[in-house]
């Protein structure tokens, strides 16, 4: 018979539907880890739902919405193999942008595009996810798992995440409390975070075999540049909702992402304030920084200007407040388990970030 049709099924053109399926009873205990009492139902639905009731004594509620990805870190994460603490990554560059208004992530999802789905890598990255919920406090409610054959390389795959959290309006913080005088202080960050890793991966992975990355270094501390890279976004939202809750009298806050502390410190500045940056010599600035950032800074050979702008140089979150309360605030960022330090003073200016050694 002419023009006879060939039976071509959906995984014969390369999706397996069986696999996604271990993929989702893979992760239901995972998910099921980060509920909150609002969350209505579980995994399964088309929409997923979150009561609001619990904030009906806000004066004004604002949502407030944030989504980011893991970029080219994903790449050494797959030459590596080790897939367990991207997820970390990718819930700490969504919930650490909101809360600096002083908002309290409620929940996340997420979406997974992978070139070739396998259930136990899949599992692996959720798990990952769901352990920076819970770290963060906000529930896992949904997400998307997409297999692209033919698109994406089989071995590949990329992430993407999405978080709504809420803030009462006459408690936000931000730009607008901000005055000369006020102290600034930095919470340290666990190593590059997710950021300036196109660079990274340039100067620190090309061109080295895995068992090389995986060679403990000297410069590192003992540590390998695999450990080092792969280590996971510190994520500060869950610990600064609570020290916002206990009273941390705080005026604003800025998440250090891509741009380095030259291009996100002045985002929590009104126009009229500069931040005065105590900025040391060399490499290092006046604190101490996980030895991978000066690793990488040196193998690139960059300019102060170019490192400050690139990396978070030791500081992932920085925090404003008024010189009174800097023994208040740090007492309850204490309580939360991180080690503030003063980074400089906010002076008259026009809304930049400037460093002591400029001039």
């Amino acid at each position: 018979m002419a023009n006879q049709t060939t039976h071509v099924s959906y995984a014969d053109a390369g999706v397996d539907t069986t696999e996604g399926a271990r993929a989702v009873d893979a992760i239901k205990a995972a998910v099921a880890a980060t509920s909150r009492p609002e969350v209505i139902g579980g995994l399964g639905g088309f929409g997923s739902l979150f009561s609001m009731k619990a904030f009906k004594d806000m004066e004004d509620p604002v949502l407030v919405s944030g989504t980011d990805g893991v970029g080219t870190k994903l790449a050494i994460a797959q030459l590596l193999d080790r897939h367990d603490t991207v997820g970390e990554d990718l819930v700490a560059m969504c919930v650490d942008d909101v809360v600096p208004v002083g908002a309290e992530p409620l929940f996340f999802l997420d979406y997974v595009a992978v070139g070739k789905l396998k259930a136990q890598q899949v599992a692996q990255i959720v798990g990952g996810i769901a352990e920076g919920c819970r770290k963060s406090g906000c529930a896992l409610v949904g997400g998307e798992m997409a297999e692209h054959p033919g698109v994406m390389d089989p071995r590949d795959y990329d992430l993407a995440g999405f978080v709504v959290g809420v803030v009462d309006r006459p408690k936000m913080i931000g730009p607008h409390k901000v005055k000369a005088g006020d102290v600034i202080l930095g919470l340290p960050s666990s190593g590059i975070h997710s950021n300036g890793y196109s660079l990274v991966r340039k100067v620190a992975i090309e061109g080295k075999s895995v068992a090389e990355l995986n060679e403990p270094l000297e410069e590192l501390g003992g540590e390998s540049l695999a450990d080092a890279v792969l280590r996971p976004t510190t994520i500060y939202a869950g610990g600064l909702v609570r020290a916002l809750a206990a009273g941390a009298p705080l005026h604003a806050m800025a998440h250090i992402t891509g741009g380095g502390v030259t291009e996100n410190l002045n985002r929590a500045l009104p126009a009229d304030v500069d931040a005065a940056v105590a900025r040391g010599g060399d490499v290092g600035p006046a604190w101490e920084m996980p030895p991978v950032i000066p690793y990488v800074v040196r193998a690139a050979g960059l300019t102060l200007d170019e490192a400050y702008r690139t990396f978070n140089m030791g500081v992932g979150m920085s925090l404003i407040c008024d010189p009174d309360d800097v023994d208040e605030v740090c007492e309850k960022l204490v309580a939360e388990g991180f080690s503030p330090f003063e980074m400089g003073t906010c002076t008259p200016g026009s809304g930049k970030v400037v460093y002591n050694d400029e001039h």
